[in-house]
């Protein structure tokens, strides 16, 4: 077994390698599946219902913010969004670690916020162990359609990535970066 002490969930909480064929973990994940499917499959004019059903399903989502549906997450509860943040169609949070979005960010169609990692070596990655590292976007940052955003990465407020882009290191406040892997091209 790899170090670490806990159940599996206390060990993903933590940031240590954990299995995720765990009851506790599969408790949490259906929560979320059952939550992301009727967010997904709802009235798309019901904004009160998605709003409340969002509400139950994150960490935090801050006042007049918007996910447009559908939405996928790992757990919910792992993603906070601040307020009057916009999220376009087709959002993916894998929520293993936290996910924090700030208060008037951007989303742009198709986005991807990574936290999950696996073992480079093939031993402990056949047998399953898993861990994650949260993933920060600063306050009115703008990520444009299809951006893939890695784990541990930290994107500074007022930052701009443009679409298609992966990112894959820290990127600082008020910069515009593009390409993949994405590179400051100027600052704002």
């Amino acid at each position: 077994m790899a170090p670490g002490t806990g159940s599996m969930r206390e060990r993903m909480l933590a940031g240590q390698l954990y299995i995720a064929d765990d009851p506790e973990l599969a408790r949490d994940s259906a929560r979320a599946h059952r939550l992301t499917h009727e967010i997904n499959s709802m009235d798309p004019n019901d904004h009160d219902r998605r709003r409340l059903l969002l509400t139950e399903l994150l960490g935090a989502f801050g006042e007049g913010s918007e996910i447009r549906p559908p939405f996928r997450c790992d757990y919910g509860y792992q993603t906070f969004v601040g307020a009057r943040s916009f999220a376009n169609w087709g959002l993916v949070s894998l929520d293993v670690a936290s996910v924090t979005i700030g208060d008037d960010v951007q989303i742009g169609p198709n986005v991807q916020l990574l936290t999950a990692t696996h073992p480079l070596e093939p031993g402990p990655r056949r047998d399953k162990w898993e861990a994650a590292e949260p993933i920060v976007i600063g306050d009115n940052v703008w990520l444009g359609g299809g951006v893939i955003v890695c784990p541990g990465v930290i994107i500074g407020a007022d930052t701009v990535v443009g679409a298609g882009s992966v990112v894959v290191r820290p990127l600082p406040p008020r910069v515009l970066a593009v390409g993949t892997p994405a590179r400051v091209l100027r600052t704002l």
